[in-house]
């Protein structure tokens, strides 16, 4: 097993807490290639009505994806835990290429394998149209959200 992403399988509350944050810091970086090294070669996807299978085709998505999804920036929290899978909620804040501010809401299904790579990744999301007063996440683009910015809860998201 050459390619181990910690933490790993099985979860403890406290590791499946990083595991949900270290995918949002690497989501939140907008770095398609490095994102993609969190999956399996193979891992699977299904994202609101696209399936996929692959990390080249993850690179591909999330490069669309961030080219349409401009100011992207992103939280997530853990809702639920098991020895190998994590289900999230999630809401992002991005900019469409009119100028059009959206706040998008989800949830999020995972798998991983014994090394903490993901294998299977389900996402449910909906789109919230606001303006630009009603934004919450306001912290530098592509960096990592600031630690004493308030979580999807405290937000009441």
């Amino acid at each position: 097993m050459s390619e181990v992403r910690p933490p790993v399988p099985p979860f403890t509350h406290e590791t499946a807490v990083l595991k949900v944050r270290g995918a949002e810091d690497g989501w939140n970086s907008r770095n398609p290639e490095k994102v993609s090294l969190a999956y399996t070669s193979d891992s699977r996807w299904r994202n609101r009505n696209e399936i996929f299978s692959g990390r080249d085709a993850i690179v591909e998505f999330l490069t669309r994806k961030w080219e349409k999804e401009r100011e992207y920036r992103l939280i997530k929290e853990l809702w639920a835990f098991s020895d190998s899978r994590i289900a999230v909620r999630f809401a992002y804040e991005w900019q469409d290429a009119g100028g059009n501010w959206f706040r998008s809401y989800g949830n999020e299904n995972w798998q991983f394998n014994e090394a903490g790579l993901m294998a299977v990744r389900h996402a449910s999301i909906n789109d919230l149209s606001i303006t630009e007063n009603a934004r919450l996440f306001h912290w530098t683009i592509g960096a990592r959200r600031p630690d004493d910015h308030p979580s999807l809860s405290d937000l009441n998201l």
